[in-house]
């Protein structure tokens, strides 16, 4: 049996660790082929520390939403964010909310395609770049830890 998709490696901020955990229980040999996953070339175009970092994968849509950002604003190493472009600059907004406009923040959108685009800044300035224009692709927020 393969298991392959289409929006990076299996398992990273997707259900797929439900099938490893499955077979790794049923004594079922696995075997991973690395593909592509978004979050490490936008840690490292962030110009923020990934010594020590926290993968929060999308952030809940409405419940729970505001216990995690509450208890994320005093998380202390870099944290990274998957998110969609139609909710974007809603949750740049919302980290805004919690963290405070003057965090530094990263954007990277459509990595290792033609159109990828890092931007680096305040949460504030960041938030303002995105809020003008029509954004799409697939979307990494990399937020830095509070000091």
């Amino acid at each position: 049996m393969a298991l392959i998709t289409d929006a990076g490696t299996p398992g990273i901020s997707d259900p797929a660790f439900l099938l490893v955990r499955e077979c790794l229980k049923n004594n079922i040999k696995v075997e991973c082929l690395p593909g592509a996953t978004a979050f490490v070339p936008a840690l490292v175009n962030s110009g923020l520390p990934i010594n020590r970092f926290v993968f929060e994968g999308f952030l809940p849509l409405k419940k729970g939403r505001h216990t995690l950002l509450t208890q994320l604003a005093t998380e202390e190493r870099t944290m990274v964010f998957y998110e969609s472009p139609v909710r974007l600059v809603k949750t740049l907004k919302d980290l805004i909310g919690y963290f405070g406009a003057e965090r530094k923040c990263s954007v990277s959108r459509e990595l290792t395609k033609m159109f990828e685009e890092n931007f680096q800044g305040s949460l504030y300035e960041v938030c303002e770049h995105f809020t003008s224009k029509n954004v799409k692709g697939e979307i990494v927020i990399v937020v830095e830890g509070k000091s």
